[in-house]
C-alpha cells in the first residue's frame, strides 16, 4: 500500500498544519516524488542541494553537513553540530518515515481504523516533517566566516528585506526579536509568502510549522536548547547574535529566488 501512495499525497492529506503541506510542497525535492526524476540535480544553490540530498531511495533522509563540525566555531561549536545534526536531526528522519510507514499500515487496514491512533500518527508526522525541513534548511543557510558566513546580504534579497522590513538592519532587529521572544523551544523564521511576493518573520513552536499555506522558509534559526546549551547554557541572546557570523546570506539570497521563480 505505500508503494502506492506519493508522500506528497501523506503530506498533504494528513498534517493537521497546512504550514507543513505548503512549505513542504514549494521545496519540490523534501516532498517525496517516489521517483527519483523527482529530485533534481544539484547546482540551485545550497538549500537545493540539500532539499535534494534530504529524500533518497523512497525514504526522507540525512543530509550531510556541507562543512566540517567544528568549522563554525567559535560561534557554534563542533560538540554541538555533531550532536545536533548526527542524533537530533537523524531522529526527526527516522520519527517521520517510520510515521509514513505506520499511516499507510492504518489506512490500508478494513473498517472504521483507529481514529484516535491516527490523531497521534498526524502529530507525529507533523511534528517530524517539521523538523526536517527546517534543519534541512538550516544547515545549509550558514557558513564559516571564510566560506561566505557573516557580512550583510546583497542584490534581490537586500532588495526584498528593505522593501518588506524597511533595512537590513530593522531586519536584523526584528529577527532577533522574534527568536529570543520564543517560549520555550522552536525557532525563528523569515518565510517567503507567494501571494503578495512577501517576506515575512515567524514564530514556530517547537517543529510544527505555524506558516500561512504556501509559505516557504527561507532563513530558520533553531533556538531549541539543544541548538546552543552546551556552549551558551541559558543565554540565547548571545548565540542569536553569534548566529549571525555564520549566516550564509548567499545561500538564502539562492533561496529566495528558487521560491519567487
Amino acid at each position: 500500500m505505500l508503494n502506492e501512495l506519493t508522500r506528497r499525497n501523506l503530506l498533504t492529506g494528513v498534517v493537521p498544519a497546512l504550514g507543513v503541506a505548503g512549505a513542504l510542497a514549494a521545496w519540490g525535492p523534501l516532498v517525496g516524488q517516489v521517483s527519483a526524476q523527482a529530485v533534481p540535480a544539484a547546482g540551485g544553490g545550497p538549500v537545493a542541494d540539500a532539499m535534494a540530498a534530504a529524500f533518497k531511495d523512497g525514504e526522507y533522509a540525512l543530509p550531510p553537513l556541507p562543512y566540517d563540525y567544528a568549522a563554525l566555531e567559535p560561534n557554534i561549536d563542533a560538540d554541538t553540530m555533531h550532536l545536533h545534526h548526527d542524533k537530533h536531526h537523524q531522529a526527526y528522519v527516522t520519527g517521520l518515515n517510520k510515521a509514513i510507514k505506520a499511516i499507510a499500515e492504518l489506512n490500508a487496514t478494513a473498517g472504521p481504523g483507529n481514529p484516535s491512533l491516527l490523531t497521534g500518527l498526524q502529530e507525529d508526522l507533523s511534528f517530524n516533517a517539521g523538523g526536517h525541513l527546517l534543519h534541512t534548511v538550516f544547515w545549509a543557510t550558514m557558513a564559516p566566516p571564510s566560506g561566505g558566513g557573516g557580512g550583510e546580504p546583497s542584490g534581490a534579497l537586500t532588495d526584498a528585506i528593505t522593501k518588506d522590513f524597511g533595512s537590513v538592519e530593522t531586519f536584523r532587529t526584528q529577527f532577533s526579536r522574534v527568536a529570543a521572544g520564543v517560549k520555550g523551544s522552536g525557532w525563528a523564521v523569515l518565510a517567503y509568502l507567494p501571494l503578495g511576493q512577501k517576506l515575512m518573520i515567524l514564530q514556530v513552536k517547537q517543529h510544527d510549522l505555524q506558516l500561512a499555506a504556501g509559505a516557504v522558509p527561507l532563513l530558520p534559526l533553531d533556538v531549541w536548547e539543544h541548538a546552543y546549551y552546551l556552549k551558551y547554557k541559558n543565554l540565547r541572546a548571545d548565540y542569536v547574535k553569534a548566529w549571525w557570523n555564520v549566516l550564509n546570506w548567499s545561500a538564502v539570497d539562492q533561496a529566495l529566488a528558487k521560491a519567487s521563480a
